[in-house]
């Protein structure tokens, strides 16, 4: 092959390479299938967290998402861990309830499932 020569690779390959996901193989209707009951979950998710004090939703938010440590969280706010611990508890009391019970963190993803 000489230099500046392409390959003959297609438009449905380079993203194929890129996303992982054969558009081809994945029919439209599968993808819409999986992102409905992704975004109902993110929904109530939301209200779930907007039902919490800005204090407890921040430590949460802290330690689940920014995936800081008790300790890391302590510091960050300048309270102490045994406060880090209770609001806690009691976010995740409320979004637990807020969600019906389900607990947002064990809940499993249904792939092939019919």
């Amino acid at each position: 092959m000489k230099e500046g020569d392409r390959t003959e690779e297609t438009e449905p390959d380079l993203a194929l390479a890129r996303t992982g996901v054969d558009e081809v193989a994945e029919s439209y209707a599968d993808r819409v299938e999986a992102r409905v009951p992704a975004s109902a979950a993110h929904r109530e998710l939301a209200g779930a967290l907007a039902v919490l004090s800005p204090k407890d939703r921040e430590v949460l938010l802290m330690i689940a998402w920014a995936d800081l440590s008790y300790e890391e969280v302590a510091r960050a706010l300048d309270i102490p861990i045994g406060t880090v611990r209770s609001r806690l508890h009691r976010a995740r009391r409320k979004t637990r309830e807020a969600l019906g019970g389900v607990d947002p963190s064990a809940v499993e993803e249904e792939s092939g499932r019919g």
